[in-house]
């Protein structure tokens, strides 16, 4: 049975591949179809709706996506492949730059059609500049597939984590700190779309060092969840209250701090359900959860105005029961399109997984 798993090193890695899962599928409320352009949404702000969507997103989005950085520095801290500098960037380039590229090159090509010919209101290629850099991420975030940025910030980190691994702790403080700095005053692009990606990556080759993730689960559960809990509580308030556009410093300030709170409430949780009976079915998810994150917003521009003729946007009685569901209809997809892909055309399915399928 679950609640009996003897191996704490099973269950870490069990907690490590549920974080994946509930950390992508809240990726999905990030970027949710809402039939409405950013004018509509402002003066939507403030009603029951918008608060709905603006706490899923802060609570299971952008709040649980520092989680992915940490791990993936956690993990290349106790790899060996580190110590060869090429083979460790080509493995990379294998399994995150190149599904970038390949994803950039299919949302273009479907979204944008679907723009040209049906009329879908979204980015059409304008300059051969804007197309290369849809394509490869150089100086922006793209229009379409907009979460893209973390996977091309998530390579460059692993570019220099060679030298990041063999650095002492004071210097990777140093690099957190400045990473943390960079994030409170917008700086960063276009070296890094997001520096916030850098500080939780090195935070994670310390985390390894000093074993924080076993301090971290020693935690009651409900107390790891209080703390975040607390500061969204704080964050929602300034939302509402204040507007994102007052005190600047001191919103990405809390933003940060409510992360810190986030990356511990999120693992003590994968922890919690690594032990309990929804172990099995949340790792039979894990596969496909890569695949998640690349296709789940070009399955939104081209399926949600469909869905959302039912529902209608954002402000119509039926849409909290389509925003809330949106993850698990993705998802959905997402699994079936992963194994029709194993079957038909299985070189594909491994390209565009980075081998994770």
């Amino acid at each position: 049975m679950p609640e009996t798993i003897t191996d704490h090193g099973a269950r870490r890695s069990y907690a490590i591949a549920i974080a994946r899962v509930i950390c992508i599928l809240g990726v999905v409320y990030v970027h949710a179809w809402t039939g409405l352009n950013g004018e509509a949404l402002n003066a939507l702000r403030g009603t029951a709706q918008e608060n709905l969507r603006w706490l899923l997103m802060e609570l299971f989005g952008r709040s649980a996506v520092p989680l992915l950085g940490l791990i993936s520095g956690w993990l290349v801290a106790g790899s060996s492949g580190t110590r060869n500098w090429s083979g460790h960037v080509r493995r990379k380039a294998r399994t995150i730059l190149l599904p970038m590229i390949l994803w950039n090159g299919i949302a273009i090509l479907l979204v944008s059609s679907a723009a040209l010919t049906l009329g879908l209101s979204a980015p059409v290629p304008r300059t051969l500049w804007w197309l290369v850099n849809e394509m490869l991420v150089l100086t922006r975030n793209p229009d379409i597939n907009v979460q893209m940025g973390f996977l091309r910030d998530l390579f460059l980190c692993m570019v220099a984590a060679p030298l990041l691994v063999r650095m002492p702790g004071w210097a990777l403080g140093i690099i957190a700190l400045v990473a943390a700095a960079c994030h409170v005053t917008g700086l960063g692009p276009p070296v890094l779309m997001r520096a916030s990606i850098l500080f939780f990556f090195t935070l994670g080759i310390l985390a390894r060092r000093g074993a924080w993730e076993a301090r971290i689960i020693r935690l009651p559960l409900l107390w790891a969840l209080l703390l975040f809990a607390l500061l969204m509580s704080v964050q929602l308030y300034r939302a509402i209250m204040v507007g994102d556009g007052e005190a600047v410093l001191t919103q990405r300030t809390l933003d940060l701090a409510v992360r810190l709170a986030a990356v511990i409430a999120f693992w003590r949780m994968a922890w919690a359900l690594a032990g309990s009976a929804a172990r099995a079915m949340l790792l039979r998810i894990e596969p496909y959860v890569f695949l998640l994150f690349c296709a789940h917003l070009i399955l939104i521009w081209l399926g949600g105005p469909f869905l959302g003729k039912l529902t209608g946007p954002l402000g119509s009685p039926l849409y909290p029961l389509y925003l809330i569901l949106q993850p698990l209809l993705v998802l959905a997809v997402v699994i079936a399109l992963g194994q029709i892909l194993r079957r038909v055309a299985p070189r594909a399915a491994k390209l565009l997984s980075g081998g994770r399928l």
